[in-house]
């Protein structure tokens, strides 16, 4: 009788621990297939209305516009200008995405004519207000996290795959995120992301996707609502531009100051 108890655990935890791997091996599976179907955009450009949003309903809005040059040997290089309004006019945000560790960032202040680096353990922190974390903004690379497939579930009319994505970096603001992927096509729509305590903090939806050059998909509207403060930030992007001619120098920190 002692024998058989034995079996059958060795039994049930050669089963637990296959489908950990399996788990693991798909969510992988399915977050490659993601980063392959969005390369070869070369570089985008965009104008975007940033609105914010405090828990009592009042708004404010910023006008921005955006570059981004797609990465090779690393990640994603982006740029972020902000027009309006007059008190953040001159605003620029500059990222060069890591594929591990943290990215490089620099924030340049015209107020104070100087050139900020955005220390490591402070990208979880919001990036210009909004409920958008500075680790948010640059591109989410496929080495920055581990992997694990959830279960396939209806979202909105559309079978999606449910994948956590864990961060590798400990720095992260993030415990893990839950993420809603269609199966169809491979976009994500809906995205849970957990404080260190692994309790809910945000949830920021994707909504009215485009597909650009008959390839690349992308929403025109960011919505992301924290759930501890009642406040929300919604991005609505506009005027999408695939292939511009942008190349690296446009990403210089040095040039920062000079950007138009």
């Amino acid at each position: 009788m002692k024998s058989t108890r034995i079996i059958l655990i060795v039994l049930f935890s050669y089963l637990f621990v296959g489908s950990v791997y399996a788990s693991e091996g798909k969510g992988l599976e399915i977050a490659t297939e993601v980063d392959v179907r969005d390369r070869g955009f070369g570089d985008t450009t965009s104008t975007m209305t940033m609105t914010l949003f405090d828990q009592y309903g009042n708004s404010t809005s910023r006008k921005i516009r955006n570059r981004t040059l797609e990465g090779t040997d690393e990640g994603d290089l982006s740029l972020v200008i902000f027009d309006t309004p007059a008190d953040v006019k001159g605003t620029a945000f500059l990222s060069h995405t890591k594929k591990s560790g943290s990215d490089d960032q620099w924030l340049y202040l015209p107020a104070l004519k100087r050139v900020k680096r955005i220390a490591s353990s402070n990208q979880a922190g919001p990036f210009m207000g909004s409920e958008f974390a500075y680790e948010d903004i640059s591109s989410q690379e496929l080495e920055k996290y581990t992997y694990k497939y959830l279960r396939n579930e209806d979202y909105q009319g559309l079978d999606c795959f449910v994948v956590e994505y864990d961060p590798i970096d400990r720095k992260s603001g993030y415990s893990k995120q839950i993420v809603w992927i269609d199966t169809k096509e491979y976009r994500s729509h809906k995205i849970e992301f957990y404080d260190r305590k692994e309790s809910l903090l945000k949830t920021l939806v994707y909504k009215n996707y485009s597909k650009y050059n008959g390839k690349f998909w992308r929403a025109d509207i960011f919505e992301m609502e924290n759930h501890q403060t009642g406040k929300k930030t919604i991005l609505e992007f506009d005027d999408w531009k695939f292939q511009t001619g942008l190349s690296a120098k446009d990403f210089n920190k040095k040039s920062l100051k000079k950007v138009r």
